[in-house]
Parts: C-alpha cells; sequence; structure tokens
C-alpha cells in the first residue's frame, strides 16, 4: 500500500513538472512573440517621433500627416480604410493589395499577407523590419503595419499606374499608352538607383532577390519604384554567405549561379536587373515558354551588328530609339547576365553607365 502510495505520488509530482515545463514553454512562446511585436511598435514610434510627432495621437488613418509618418493601426482601422477589403487592385505571390482611403482624397495599398498563399509571420516581421528601415525615392514607402487577430497587414504607398508588367504585356496595360524608349532608360535609371541603394547605402545592406517588372510600380509621370521586400536578406552576412539557402526568386529573373549554387548575392539582383533591360528592350515577357529571355536573346545581343541588336526591339517602339543608347543598354545587359557572378557590375556601375548615356541627345534615333 505504502508502495503503491509512494509510486501514485511520484507519478502526480511527474504530472505537475511536466505541466510547469510546458506551461513556462508556452509562457516563453507567448512571451518571445509580443516582445517581437513590441520591438516592432517601438521602432515604429521611434521613426514618428523623430519627425516631430511624437505627441501626435492618431485616431484613424486620415491622421497620416505625411508618406514619412509610421504607426501601427488595428484590424477595425484597415478594413474602414480599405471598405472591408472591397477593391483588390494587385496580387503577390503571398498576398493580396488593396486599395485604402486615407481620408483628404489619399490613398494607400493594403498587402493583406496570407498564411494559405504560403506567407508567414516571419516573413511578414521581416518586411516590416526592413521596411523600417529604408527610405528612397524610388523604393514603395510604408506608411504603417497592422499584426491583429491573425491578420498580417502592411499599409504601403499607393502608386496609381500600375506595374511595369502590366503597362508592358496587359491588354489594359497597354490601352494606357506604350512606353517610349526615354521613358524605358527613365525606369531603368531609377531601378538602378533603387538597388544601389539597398546594397551600397541601406544599413544594414538589402539583397531583394525579387526584382521582376510586377514588383515595379510606375507613377503618372512613368518614374518607377521598387516594391515588395517579403523575399529579401537582410544584413552584412548575407552579402558574403557562403552556405547554400532555399532558392527564392521569380523564374525568368533568378541568378543562374543562385540557382546552380544556392549562394545568393546583391549580383543575384544584378542578374535579375540584367533580365529586366531585355524585357524592356524587347517588350516580351522573362519566360517565352519553357525558355527564358536571356536564352532566347542570347545570340542577338552579342551580336555587334547594328541590325542584328534594332531586330530585338519592341515593335511598339517602331525603331523609334538612340542607337548608341541602345547599344549601352545591351552591354549592360551582357554584363549582368554573365555566368561568372564576380565579373557582373555593381549596381552603381550600372546607374553611372545608363545616367551617362541618357546624356547623349537622340540624334541617332532611327525614323520609323
Amino acid at each position: 500500500m505504502g508502495k503503491l502510495f509512494a509510486m501514485h505520488t511520484s507519478s502526480s509530482e511527474n504530472m505537475w513538472i511536466g505541466g510547469a515545463i510546458v506551461l513556462v514553454i508556452v509562457l516563453t512562446i507567448i512571451f518571445w512573440k509580443f516582445a517581437f511585436y513590441v520591438d516592432f511598435k517601438a521602432k515604429a514610434r521611434s521613426l514618428f517621433k523623430a519627425q516631430g510627432d511624437d505627441d501626435q495621437k492618431d485616431t484613424g488613418l486620415s491622421s497620416l500627416s505625411t508618406t514619412k509618418s509610421i504607426r501601427t493601426y488595428t484590424l477595425d482601422e484597415i478594413k474602414v480604410a480599405t471598405r472591408d477589403f472591397r477593391i483588390r487592385i494587385g496580387v503577390g505571390a503571398t498576398s493580396y493589395v488593396y486599395l485604402a482611403d486615407l481620408g483628404d482624397g489619399r490613398f494607400g495599398a493594403v498587402k493583406r499577407v496570407m498564411e494559405e498563399r504560403g506567407g508567414s509571420q516571419k516573413m511578414f516581421l521581416d518586411e516590416v523590419s526592413i521596411l523600417l528601415r529604408i527610405c528612397h525615392p524610388n523604393l514603395v514607402g510604408l506608411l504603417g503595419f497592422c499584426l491583429d487577430k491573425g491578420e498580417q497587414l502592411l499599409l504601403l504607398e499607393y502608386i496609381p499606374n500600375k506595374s511595369l508588367y502590366d503597362r508592358l504585356h496587359t491588354h489594359k496595360g497597354k490601352s494606357s499608352g506604350y512606353l517610349s524608349w526615354s521613358s524605358r532608360l527613365s525606369i531603368a535609371l531609377d531601378i538602378a538607383y533603387a538597388l544601389d541603394y539597398l546594397h551600397s547605402v541601406a544599413d544594414p545592406p538589402v539583397i531583394h532577390r525579387d526584382v521582376k517588372s510586377s514588383n515595379i510600380l510606375l507613377d503618372n509621370d512613368d518614374h518607377a519604384k521598387l516594391a515588395d521586400f517579403g523575399l529579401c536578406k537582410l544584413g552584412h552576412d548575407a552579402f558574403t554567405a557562403q552556405t547554400p539557402t532555399i532558392i527564392k526568386g521569380s523564374l525568368g529573373y533568378v541568378d543562374t549561379n543562385y540557382l546552380n549554387t544556392g549562394l545568393v548575392s546583391p549580383k543575384s539582383d544584378v542578374y535579375s536587373f540584367g533580365v529586366l533591360l531585355l524585357e524592356l528592350i524587347t517588350g516580351m515577357k522573362s519566360l517565352q515558354g519553357s525558355i527564358t529571355l536571356a536564352e532566347l536573346t542570347n545570340d542577338c545581343r552579342k551580336h555587334q551588328d547594328v541590325d542584328v541588336m534594332m531586330g530585338m526591339l519592341d515593335p511598339k517602339l517602331n525603331g523609334q530609339v538612340d542607337v548608341e543608347q541602345l547599344r549601352v543598354l545591351v552591354h549592360v545587359a551582357n554584363m549582368a547576365l554573365l555566368e561568372n557572378s564576380i565579373a557582373r557590375p555593381t549596381m552603381a556601375e550600372i546607374a553611372y553607365q545608363i545616367s551617362s548615356c541618357m546624356e547623349h541627345s537622340p540624334e541617332s534615333a532611327l525614323p520609323v
């Protein structure tokens, strides 16, 4: 009987100890998540305070005074601004994007990260962390975010003229007018500046990993802003990493060296930018069936004959290009697409080459 009592007591003690351990683990997880969220709120508040608005008490989305003000929002506030997610203006790999009315005639874009589409809280928090750290005229800015009631929402700067992909490849986008050669050059330079900022100025530096035409948004003057930081790699360690990572990005744009080795670097963004240049030059999508645009244009873009090079041009341009500028863009694309990633130029070098060629007067433009 004594033994049975002792065994029962020991079993009860083990149950209590086990339960206590589980409780500690659960509380630790809850505390970690809460601390992580509070940390992001603190960063947003510190940035808000730095702009002289620390004492402002926000009561709704319309209280945002500038596009640089960043704060957290409740789900109810976001629902009011989006009319309960009524108007969808975009679709991402892991998210939907909705139009938000900020009041006073201003609008925003709410990116709704969906777990059923592969979005995770880690990816969401990583993206918020990056967006809180960066600010550049050619990057889509963060206005606020919401992590409430299971929702993961980013309130972003609204760019009215859809994406470069839409303008180049969709019927609706084409109906708003083709992109001129000068607009394409300007877009290329805008994105070169954006990537150079991420690689060389942002602290810590950022590898975007998903440079593509659908992530480039155009304003009413066809100036370009790079969007979608959900796949970014952040920090100095990412720039010198020697450990393979899971391949991220979009087919047709992904660096071939990255595909073969799993090693990502700033030169992976350079490769994607090279594909983007080919897209601007040819008006073709990054994938042509099972063949990439880089593969399809390989012979033409490496040919020295100007007539062969001109044969690559988007027919919508009607030959209205500056030949020397075309040569520069094709050369830059060829260098960016080199198999040896170390031999590729930096985005700073690319931006310099494009800006320099834009100073060239269009005297050599071919007639229609």
